[in-house]
């Protein structure tokens, strides 16, 4: 042992000094090189090959590559890079070496095994694993996928990028929290989540809008509340929940949505087309209260609202929309309109005066919107016009038609809400999802997958489909959209729809994304959260790639598990205590997880027909009684409660599943999902089939599959089919029968895994679910028995244990060895007797079946398993992660309480994980220090040089000026945006105090901006309209009815427009600042530049006279013009 030992260190440091190997799926029999790691499982769309070197990759190479380049050490850190570096290098040494040293004699204490052929082709295809996958490009992992019995009562179901992408807020489903993103590098929790703060309990979270220019996010809940969260609050304790700054009953139903107008105004949708508007006004007065009056402030707000769905309902309008609830509200600031959408149709609302503009379908077929003349002009009069007229006397003024009328519209109102709700839930055509983008046009998804392009006025020009599952989200990031599947899938399109990339992302649908640093975020189903750089794919995919495949063990866990797996068939009877405990209970002390699985729990005609019954409805599935008593009775020998826990079980007629785990494991054990596939009877009865249990532990899949096959010794085809078709068609779902278990909707969505192994040969149809378990273990009455021997002559082999010659008359062996039935499994060489049939009550050899029909002995009870190994000496990696061996396989031949004896099987697994956190500061150490990535980052993430006709506009009454933004790129395109960074009131001749800024940078409402988004082609020029709108009559509402009007005082106020200038994969930007002045009249008032010479001469020099603002025809004469102005 010594001489291997030394071997061994020999291999690691003259492997030191070796070029790299070529990447290899398969190890050989000699040690693998240490710088090789297996990413190229297969040619996909992303080759994440490592790159080599002409010389020999030195052990320094490894830890100083990520700063520097050509070996060449980065010394900015000082003498701390130094010993980090020499830190890592030796924790990557002593793992190596501890690796080499013992797994070798872990592997050797398993027992000799049988593997069947057919194994790694087809449906039986081992799922791709790699420290980095080979199918997507490497991600952040910001919140590694949570186990879902932890996240019960706190889903996270919405995502929002705020602060100007330094906080990330998510909306759950007990309140919001909040990530710092400058965080996302750190270690963070032991789980691999970055740290987060959590609010208070609150009603479930809908939605979320966030408000950068006051720094607040919104957020509408279940409740029908909206709440507003400041972002700026402090956020030292992570264990004191933050409170909400503003707190309202905005809905008798839930909040679905929401959004801020061009203008400021919050707008909410809620059900049955509920759309209220919550004026800036007034939150502005709630903003500006002192802490003590916040209580105030929110019942001000409360009675401030205005019901668009009344005010339409009001003017005689009736259509379709006003029905459906609203899910999704989107606003246009290019084109100040706001959408808001219901299943099928949209609506089309003007930001400025909150009307109605149009209705239409997901078709672009324009709805007419009826107009019903109930009401005499005198009377729509004073409806409209009444300033002061109270709530009551305005009901009192109507007539008895138009009330009657109300009353009609409100009754067919609800009809269509009832009938909306049926009409649309299963209609694949359903809007989910709503963007805008960098060019001004909408883009929208339906649950078909079908994109759709609009313009600003809701035509539509063009439709495109990628992908069959339906879209649940969109998200726009320069040049490009991001869209969300149903199946897990993330496709990367440019502005035409032409898809740039396309990968899986998640394990289940992704539900949201959002825009941060430098990343894009996106949620799935589950809760994980993983950060995607905004150049993927690109270059930096496969530097990244390379990095994280040459670290592997720096971040690299192993696990070691013991599973007990036990199978009986117990012919319709109960057991003793002792005999559950001379098959289990001694054999459990030492073992981490156990599953039983029964057969022929309860049989007979009438109870297989009313289990049939109950799984054709989906109901009464938590299994009978004698079942219930077996699990009782098996968790009592467990030592059930102290310890071990039940985890989850599954009945089908006679068959039953049962999953115990340690409660030294328990907080890495969930995921619990169960199957069942009947077999009987046209595979439609259970007295034949299939139960399945599915679980997660330390992020790897493992399942139970306890069977039971057709009988008799010349079934073996019918046998066959039946394990094919439980292979099949085996499909997992949340267990009836959890332990503790919640109702949390989630669902499992293997149908995405499934996905991410069939972008090689295979469809997601031909791809079964348990094809991507890492782990499988068989166990059942397989019923396979004895070829071309008598029972006599069974008999006397097996009284002289000839159990060799026996094997080689084994059914099973013989398909397996031929590749017809468990295809690539292993079983464990059995050296007991055969378990079948036997007299009950009669112990020792002598109670085999000797009645009339002397069944011929038979190994009939099995337990067979699958890891992630392709060749027996692999070992266990993140390559591959799951690498099982079998300590002990035998049958209880003292228990005679059925016909059959119980059969036991003890597993030793070594399980690779990833250490999130570690994986994570690793992923931040190569982003912010490899020489590669800084210089990809540089040169994409730059953005244009752009200048401005000038910053300074002043405006008389109803006055237009042109701002032109002229891009000086020869190559690259200029992405702009326009904001109002706030308005003040400049009075005596004095420079403009602070700017207050309206709601997410709003405009006011005298000023009109167009268009606030755009595209800038290199050396080209966009004009931008700068417009004052006269005098504008403010409304203040009070329980949705006007009650008082004035007329805002405009004059002397300033504006300042702040225009955002990037390019089109940064989320850095240039800012130019414009100030935008309306003066009554230029005659009667002195200009404000108009200063004594002591004053500041910087303000008087960038100042554009009005008379200096010419039209220019073109584009000559604008580029001369340009030339000689001062840009900001």
């Amino acid at each position: 042992m010594a001489a291997r030992n030394n071997h061994t260190v020999d291999d690691l440091f003259s492997s030191f000094n070796s070029p790299p190997a070529t990447p290899q799926l398969n190890y050989a029999t000699d040690p693998p090189n240490l710088i090789s790691f297996d990413d190229d499982l297969e040619q996909q769309d992303y080759d994440n090959t490592p790159t080599t070197s002409s010389r020999p990759l030195m052990v320094f190479d490894r830890f100083y590559d990520s700063s520097s380049e050509d070996g060449s050490t980065n010394t900015t850190g000082g003498d701390n890079s130094l010993v980090n570096a020499a830190g890592n290098r030796l924790d990557y040494m002593m793992q190596y070496l501890d690796r080499k040293l013992l797994t070798e004699n872990e592997v050797k204490q398993g027992l000799p095994e049988f593997i069947g052929s057919g194994g790694g082709r087809g449906m039986f295809r081992l799922p791709v694993k790699a420290a980095v996958h080979p199918n997507r490009p490497p991600s952040l992992e910001f919140r590694p996928h949570p186990l879902r019995e932890t996240q019960i009562g706190c889903f996270v179901r919405v995502l929002e990028g705020a602060g100007d992408g330094r906080q990330l807020w998510g909306g759950c489903e007990s309140g919001v929290r909040v990530w710092d993103v400058k965080d996302m590098y750190c270690e963070g929790e032991e789980e691999g989540e970055v740290v987060f703060y959590e609010s208070v309990r609150t009603s479930p979270t809908m939605c979320l809008v966030v408000d950068d220019g006051n720094k607040v996010v919104w957020s509408g809940h279940k409740d029908g509340r909206i709440r507003c969260w400041r972002m700026d609050q402090c956020f030292d304790d992570y264990d004191v929940p933050f409170k909400p700054y503003l707190s309202w009953q905005a809905h008798r139903g839930p909040v679905l949505s929401l959004v801020i107008s061009s203008y400021g105004d919050l707008w909410s949708g809620s059900e049955g087309g509920a759309i209220t508007v919550w004026p800036w006004e007034t939150l502005e007065k709630a903003f500006l209260l002192p802490k003590e009056e916040k209580n105030l402030a929110s019942r001000d707000i409360e009675k401030s609202y205005i019901d668009l769905k009344n005010q339409v309902a009001a003017n005689g309008i009736s259509c379709s929309i006003l029905s459906a609830d609203v899910k999704y509200l989107l606003s246009d600031r290019s084109a100040a309109k706001v959408w808001s959408a219901g299943p099928l149709a949209f609506a089309l609302w003007d930001a400025y005066t909150r009307e109605l503009l149009k209705v239409f379908n997901i078709d672009g077929l324009a709805e007419n919107l009826t107009v019903i003349q109930d009401l005499t002009a005198e009377e729509e009069a004073k409806m409209k016009f009444a300033s002061n007229t109270k709530k009551d006397k305005l009901q009192s003024s109507m007539s008895f038609f138009q009330r009657s009328r109300n009353a009609l519209m409100g009754a067919a109102d609800a009809v269509l809400r009832v009938a909306a709700k049926g009409a649309y839930g299963d209609d694949s055509r359903r809007i989910e999802a709503l963007s805008t983008t960098a060019d001004g046009t909408i883009w929208t998804g339906s649950a078909s997958g079908l994109i759709v392009k609009w313009d600003a006025n809701g035509n539509r020009l063009q439709d495109f489909q990628h992908h069959p599952y339906a879209i649940r989200c969109l998200c726009t990031f320069g040049l490009r959209v991001w869209v969300g599947y149903a199946s897990g899938m993330l496709h990367v399109l440019d502005l035409d729809g032409n898809i740039l990339g396309e990968w899986v992302a998640h394990g289940s649908p992704i539900i949201d994304m959002a825009v941060g640093p430098g990343y894009i975020f996106t949620l799935a189903n589950d809760g994980g959260i993983r950060g995607w750089s905004i150049l993927t794919p690109g270059p930096l995919d496969k530097i990244l790639s390379s990095e994280l495949s040459d670290r592997e063990l720096l971040y690299t866990r192993l696990e070691n598990l013991k599973i007990l797996a036990g199978t009986w068939n117990v012919a319709q009877g109960r057991a003793t205590h002792d005999s559950l405990v001379s098959w289990l209970g001694s054999a459990a002390k030492d073992v981490d997880i156990v599953a039983v699985g029964l057969q022929e729990v309860e049989m007979g005609a009438g109870f297989l027909a009313m289990s049939a019954a109950r799984e054709t409805m989906q109901v009464g599935l938590e299994g009978s009684s004698a079942g219930q008593w077996w699990l009782d009775m098996i968790g009592r020998t467990l030592d059930e409660g102290s310890s071990f826990h039940r985890v989850g079980s599954r009945q089908l007629a006679g068959m039953l599943i049962g999953v115990w785990v340690s409660y030294n494991i328990r907080g890495h054990v969930g995921d619990i999902d169960v199957a069942a596939v009947p077999c009987g009877f046209g595979n439609a009865i259970g007295n034949k089939g299939a139960v399945g249990l599915r679980m997660r532990i330390y992020g790897r899949i493992i399942c139970f599959v306890n069977c039971h096959f057709a009988a008799h010794l010349e079934a073996v085809n019918r046998r066959n089919a039946d394990f094919d078709h439980v292979y099949k068609t085996m499909s997992f779902n949340r267990s009836s029968n959890l332990v503790n278990a919640s109702s949390a909707a989630v669902s499992s969505a293997i149908q995405t895994t499934r996905l991410e192994n069939a972008m090689g040969s295979l469809s997601v149809n031909e791809l079964p679910e348990l094809s991507e378990a890492d782990m499988i273990v068989f166990l059942g009455d397989f019923n396979y028995r004895l070829d071309d021997i008598s029972y006599d002559e069974a008999r006397d082999f097996i009284s002289q244990r000839s159990f060799d010659w026996l094997r080689e008359k084994d059914q099973l062996h013989i398909e397996m060895k031929a590749g017809t039935v468990f295809q690539g499994m292993r079983e464990a060489v059995i050296t007991f007797p055969p378990t079948y049939k036997f007299e009950r009550h009669q112990p020792g050899l002598a109670g085999y079946d000797s009645g009339e029909k002397k069944r011929i002995p038979a190994w009939c009870d099995r337990v067979l398993y699958r890891d992630n190994r392709p060749d027996s000496s692999d070992i266990c990696s993140l390559n591959c992660p799951v690498v099982s061996s079998v300590l002990q396989y035998e049958a209880c031949m003292d228990v005679t309480d059925s016909d059959h004896k119980p059969v036991r099987c003890i597993f030793s697994v070594e399980l690779a994980r990833v250490d999130e956190p570690k994986r994570r500061k690793l992923f931040g150490e190569i982003m912010t220090s490899n020489n590669k990535v800084r210089r990809i980052l540089e040169e994409e993430c730059k953005f244009p040089e752009a200048i401005l006709s000038t910053n300074n506009i002043i405006l008389q009454d109803n006055d237009t000026s042109v701002l032109r933004i002229t891009n000086k790129s020869g190559e690259d395109k200029a992405l702009f945006k326009v904001i109002c960074e706030g308005q003040c009131n400049i009075k005596d001749r004095k420079q403009a105090s602070s700017h207050h800024p309206r709601g997410s940078y709003g405009f006011p409402r005298w000023l009109e901006v167009k268009p606030t988004v755009g595209i800038i082609e290199p050396n080209h020029i966009v004009e931008i309209s700068v417009h004052h709108q006269g005098y504008e009559t403010l409304n203040e509402y009070v329980d949705g009815v006007p009650q008082n009007s004035w007329c805002e005082d405009v004059r002397d106020m300033e504006v300042m427009l702040v225009v955002e200038v990037r390019g089109s994969c940064t989320t850095e930007r240039k800012c130019h600042r414009v100030r935008v002045r309306h003066n009554q009249s230029l005659s009667d008032r002195p200009m404000p530049m108009e200063q004594r010479a002591d004053d500041s001469t910087r303000d008087h020099a960038s100042v554009l006279h009005r008379s200096d603002i010419r039209w220019l025809t073109g584009s000559r004469d604008v580029v001369d013009h340009i030339r000689d102005l001062h840009t900001p």
